[in-house]
């Protein structure tokens, strides 16, 4: 991996997202690498994920299904109720099998960009949390705090996000996927009683 692949990647990506969605994933990119830079995580490989989580966001509903049909992508309950969540596992398949990603890292980061999930690996966490506080977002709870905690403590900040997340999704009246309380119960569980 180059700087000439993360280039061709936002090429690529410029032709297929909306305008908004590809500056939020620039925004991703950059916080990704600023927070890969922090906790001395590989900054390409931050880049690479931040620049691929949402590649396959602007796919549409029918086209999203069709994939995952053709490709045996096996969806959940939560996903068929809830066809936002979709892009990341599609996402996670176009960038194995599109770009060329073999890093599984990479291509985990980009399946569970959405939910989360218990045990993440520093990239997976730093991938998650870039996605919700990158400079392009305005409108999630707690988001200057969160800011500010992500580069203080990883796992706090991880947290913070699902916790908030459960709180959304429920006060909408949205189904949460599985993954996602199992993300929040890991961290709650592994954190110190006082900081919880």
């Amino acid at each position: 991996m180059h700087k000439n692949n993360i280039d061709l990647y936002k090429k690529r990506l410029q032709k297929k997202l909306d305008a908004e969605r590809y500056e939020h994933t620039i925004g991703v990119a950059y916080t990704a690498a600023a927070l890969a830079m922090r906790y001395g995580a590989d900054i390409e490989k931050a880049q690479i994920a931040g620049i691929l989580h949402d590649n396959a966001k602007c796919i549409s509903l029918e086209r999203a299904m069709q994939l995952s049909e053709k490709y045996n992508i096996a969806l959940s309950e939560a996903e068929l109720a809830n066809p936002m969540l979709l892009h990341s596992k599609i996402g996670a398949y176009l960038a194995m099998h599109k770009y060329k990603i073999t890093d599984k890292d990479i291509v985990r980061a980009i399946l569970y960009h959405t939910t989360g999930r218990p045990n993440m690996s520093l990239l997976e966490k730093i991938i998650y949390i870039a996605d919700y506080i990158e400079p392009m977002r305005h409108k999630a709870q707690n988001l200057p705090e969160i800011r500010r905690v992500a580069f203080i403590d990883i796992d706090k900040a991880l947290l913070m996000i699902l916790s908030d997340t459960l709180d959304y999704l429920q006060s909408c009246s949205m189904e949460s996927d599985p993954m996602t309380r199992k993300a929040y119960e890991f961290y709650k569980n592994s954190r110190p009683l006082e900081d919880r």
